[in-house]
């Protein structure tokens, strides 16, 4: 059980940055501003789902890892601090930082500065998760061959 909560909360936080991500991107390079000022208003609300998404992922990591400290799981162990850091210094207040000004019409340089370190946060947020979520699944490698297939 803790491994499927395990599983689905971090593809949901992944899931999640990722259409975060995304949105932003293609609103800026191919939408209005109304579409760009909608996806940054719309970013925070996603908060109720990625923090609590990241939280349980975290949690449930350690948790599964107990006192192991070396191979796939520290390198895991090593990079949740990196991603929670990124996240609390940069990436909320950004989102937040982008929301009021989106909203308030002001696409001015700050904008475009807080928006591109936001850009890059989340890629190396992504990026962090994905390794981890790479690391995983070798962990588990051994244990997914040998479930039983159930030919139909």
């Amino acid at each position: 059980m803790l491994s499927t909560i395990h599983k689905v909360s971090a593809a949901l936080a992944t899931a999640t940055i990722a259409t975060f991500w995304l949105s932003t991107v293609v609103a800026e390079a191919f939408l209005d501003t109304g579409a760009v000022v909608m996806v940054k208003t719309l970013i925070p609300y996603g908060f109720w789902v990625l923090i609590p998404a990241l939280a349980a992922a975290g949690g449930t990591g350690f948790r599964m890892a107990g006192a192991v400290k070396g191979g796939a799981v520290g390198a895991k162990r090593r990079r949740m601090p990196v991603i929670a850091a990124n996240g609390i210094v940069v990436l909320i207040p950004s989102a937040l930082f982008l929301a009021a000004k989106a909203q308030a019409g002001e696409f001015d340089g700050s904008f475009y500065a807080v928006q591109a370190a936001e850009l890059v946060a989340g890629t190396v947020n992504l990026s962090l998760m994905g390794l981890n979520i790479r690391d995983g699944l070798r962990m588990t490698a051994g244990r997914r061959r040998r479930v039983p297939s159930h030919a139909g």
